[in-house]
């Protein structure tokens, strides 16, 4: 079921080079598509995004808008078990983001100088939840209980109509308790439209986040300038550095995962131990026999799943730095030693029994992570995503008067004479 490759320097680079090209270039019909859409939503706004929804979700939703009540009310219509786990996770999730928050600052200078810092909460997030067979309520506590925690003054949330035309309860129950403002029943490249542009009922955002398929990205994509984003996402992927103290069931469920996300998901384990590969192996065919979504794990795993075998840890450490996958398990007998030594991940998992489930629903830290090798510069969802700086200075006159052939100076070798003249204007 698992290619199993020895590193040699060459083998590796191969297999590794195909993982690379899995997500290909962007569409091109897509994204002319969704940019005639886009176009039209910005054009006819409300009626534009009314006749997509009926064309790609439901001919007739229960709501545009969401009311309060029904909102608030969901919490009572969802599995009490289940809105104990969620209310649980999201206690873990506001702790572990609380401690992001940044502070303005200010300080005074002998000379008479002031200078600062201003950190605000947007004014307005978009937050764009799947529905359907991926209905991820989980996605709704890690995007709006950071922004909340951030200050953002109103949270606007989208997410698509089932069949029947009424929004999935658990994302509303979601939503009541991470604190979503509004809840809009639009979805697809329809919803970042109106969010990005604003219609007559739905207001424009500042920033959008949330996952979505490749027209939801694509349409992120293409709106950004006009607002922000949280990321471009790829498809998921995790993987696990082992030696031979670890469980191959355990490492066969973690891989099994992230295959089931997608087709497209990749699923790689880098062991030091080839019998740990083959017995992994084993168990991928065994346990993979009874999920849900077998073929997609199957096939995931076929194209873009795979173990290593390298000669030591040092080896699987500068493998996974280089690869900076979205979701980095260590598996082996003392995981704390190399905490420090793995740069280029998304979240790290240490130890046996911190499998990457548990950062997908409830230990506290962010499951929108980088993708596809960006964690070399990009960072998980945080606090900081939803705040923005401003700096402050004050100079007093003989504060300026200090340093104004400085400033001079540079802004005349600049060629930038009006810039020097607003300085030399005030000793003339």
């Amino acid at each position: 079921m698992m290619k199993i490759v020895k590193a040699d320097g060459v083998a590796e680079r191969e297999f590794l080079g195909k993982l690379r090209e899995r997500s290909g270039e962007t569409d091109r019909k897509v994204t002319g598509i969704v940019s005639a859409m886009l176009d039209d939503i910005r054009a006819r706004g409300d009626e534009a995004v009314q006749e997509y929804t009926a064309k790609f979700d439901c001919a007739s939703p229960e709501f545009y808008e969401v009311p309060r009540e029904v909102i608030d009310s969901a919490e009572k219509e969802c599995d009490g078990a289940l809105i104990a786990a969620m209310k649980r996770a999201a206690e873990n999730i506001r702790d572990f983001h609380a401690r992001q928050v940044q502070q303005s600052w200010l300080t005074a200078k002998e000379n008479g100088v002031i200078l600062g810092q201003r950190i605000r909460g947007l004014h307005r997030v978009g937050v764009y939840v799947p529905g359907g067979t991926a209905a991820l309520f989980s996605s709704v506590l890690m995007n709006v209980i950071p922004a909340r925690i951030a200050g953002v003054g109103e949270i606007i949330m989208t997410t698509p109509p089932g069949k029947d035309g009424r929004a999935n309860r658990d994302i509303l129950a979601a939503a009541a308790i991470a604190g979503v403002d509004r809840v809009f029943l639009c979805g697809g490249a329809q919803a970042i439209g109106a969010l990005a542009y604003g219609t007559a009922r739905i207001p424009k955002v500042d920033k959008i986040v949330g996952p979505g398929n490749i027209f939801v990205a694509t349409a992120k994509r293409l709106v950004y300038g006009a607002v922000d984003i949280d990321m471009i996402a790829g498809p998921s992927e995790i993987l696990i550095v082992a030696d031979e103290t670890a469980n191959p069931k355990f490492l066969a469920a973690d891989l099994m995962s992230q295959a089931e996300h997608d087709r497209l998901a990749s699923a790689i384990l880098v062991t030091t131990s080839e019998e740990l590969a083959i017995r992994t192996d084993e168990e991928l065919a065994r346990q993979c026999a009874g999920m849900s979504r077998k073929e997609i794990i199957e096939e995931s795993i076929a194209n873009y799943g795979g173990a290593i075998v390298c000669g030591s840890l040092d080896e699987a450490v500068e493998m996974a730095n280089e690869l900076a996958p979205e979701h980095l398990e260590v598996c082996v007998e003392n995981p704390m030693e190399y905490v420090g030594r793995f740069d280029n991940a998304g979240s790290v998992f240490l130890g046996h029994y911190a499998p990457e489930p548990l950062g997908d629903y409830f230990a506290g830290p962010n499951h929108v992570l980088p993708t596809s090798g960006t964690a070399r510069f990009f960072s998980p969802l945080s606090v900081d995503a939803f705040i923005k700086k401003s700096s402050f200075i004050y100079y007093n006159e003989n504060a300026l008067r200090g340093v104004k052939d400085d400033v001079v100076i540079m802004a005349e070798n600049e060629s930038l004479t009006a810039h020097a003249n607003a300085i030399r204007v005030r000793f003339e």
